[in-house]
């Protein structure tokens, strides 16, 4: 039987994590960048969606959002599990600037949230760009967002943006993790080179 400290680990090994100077969606600057694009390549991936559905049942949810890509795919796992319907955001923009990317519900779904209880799933959130455009997202459809979920939640951030909004923050895994606002890294006051992911 594994241990929690096991089951950890494992959902680690599924993110690959660089390290380095990287320029995060949110605008921030962090020294973590992690590797999603193979974390639902094999089966590898239904322990720890099954372990989420189980943290985030006991809020009665009608419906699991996600933000493209990861936090969708991960959303729709987790809604199978708790037998729920399941929607997306996508990201429509960018822009510049702290927080500035936006993202929107498809128009189809977007008419079927109002009133419905609906937990947010994100595979990592670290500044939380994709989540906060997703919640203000949700909010404005007349969705009632109950919960929000994730397999790994970087920093203190995370936690900020769920208690700003009034809802739990259920993940399987929490690190420690800086970032940065660019007038304000360290990295960049040491001359280091900015990645761009």
């Amino acid at each position: 039987m594994s241990t929690p400290h096991d089951q950890n680990d494992a959902v680690m090994r599924l993110m690959a994590a660089r390290t380095g100077h990287f320029l995060l969606e949110s605008g921030h600057h962090g020294e973590v960048w992690l590797e999603l694009d193979g974390l639902f390549w094999s089966d590898a991936i239904n322990a720890p969606a099954e372990r989420l559905a189980d943290r985030i049942r006991p809020h009665a949810v009608d419906v699991v959002c996600g933000p493209l890509v990861g936090g969708a795919l991960l959303a729709q796992l987790v809604a199978a599990r708790l037998g729920v319907a399941f929607c997306y955001t996508e990201r429509t923009s960018t822009g510049t600037g702290l927080y500035s990317a936006t993202y929107r519900l498809p128009a189809a779904l977007r008419s079927r949230l109002p009133g419905r209880r609906v937990a947010v799933v994100d595979d990592v959130v670290n500044a939380g760009s994709a989540v906060r455009a997703t919640l203000a997202d949700l909010t404005a459809a007349g969705a009632e967002v109950v919960a929000l979920g994730a397999l790994l939640a970087l920093g203190t951030t995370p936690a900020t943006i769920a208690a700003g909004a009034g809802l739990p923050l259920d993940v399987l895994v929490a690190r420690p993790n800086e970032i940065w606002e660019p007038d304000r890294c360290p990295p960049c006051a040491d001359g280091e080179p900015l990645h761009r992911p």
